[in-house]
């Protein structure tokens, strides 16, 4: 017989999949992979810039013109989120598991989540919460954590990044804040 630990139980139920782009940063990717073997879940990591690429250039074929960030810069950030979609409902499937969304109340308040995107899952479990509150909880439970449970100091990895879809090139210099409005707001 084999002991169950809590560490093997939630690698086995909690698959956390980072799919990244030509716009995503290594720090996400470090943070995102840090948090996952933090919690002990399984991290995939996948590029689905290929997948991007060749649906923006099927649209240019379609519409005879080039899609530029001046022109077309949310059609352009919103492929890269809707795109991870499927991939995602494929694993999800495999598995038999059940689909977590990623959108708070925040984003879905001002309109600032894409459809099929950070709204694709079978359960919200921040859905209701906003960018404010949920950032002073992840601080909470980094620093001092449940009474009985110790602190997740690995948080660190999120709670120390400004907060940004990374939808939009390096260069542009993109936040969530920057693109909704102040989070106490």
């Amino acid at each position: 017989n084999q002991a169950i630990t809590i560490q093997g139980l939630v690698h086995q139920v909690l698959t956390c999949v980072y799919q990244r782009t030509r716009n995503s940063s290594q720090d996400t990717r470090e943070a995102a992979r840090t948090v996952s073997n933090g919690v002990g879940a399984h991290f995939i990591d996948i590029d689905v810039d290929p997948i991007v690429s060749n649906y923006t250039k099927l649209i240019e074929t379609t519409i005879g013109r080039e899609l530029t960030w001046e022109r077309d810069d949310l059609t352009l950030q919103n492929i890269q989120a809707r795109v991870r979609s499927p991939g995602i409902w494929m694993i999800a499937n495999l598995k038999s598991a059940l689909l977590l969304a990623t959108s708070n109340r925040s984003e879905a308040a001002v309109g600032y989540t894409t459809m099929d995107g950070d709204t694709s899952g079978g359960l919200s479990p921040i859905g209701g919460i906003d960018k404010n509150f949920l950032r002073s909880w992840l601080a909470w439970l980094q620093n001092t954590g449940p009474s009985g449970i110790r602190p997740f100091p690995f948080l660190r990895a999120v709670t120390d990044q400004q907060p940004t879809a990374e939808l939009r090139p390096p260069e542009k210099h993109q936040t969530d804040e920057a693109d909704l409005m102040p989070y106490e707001i």
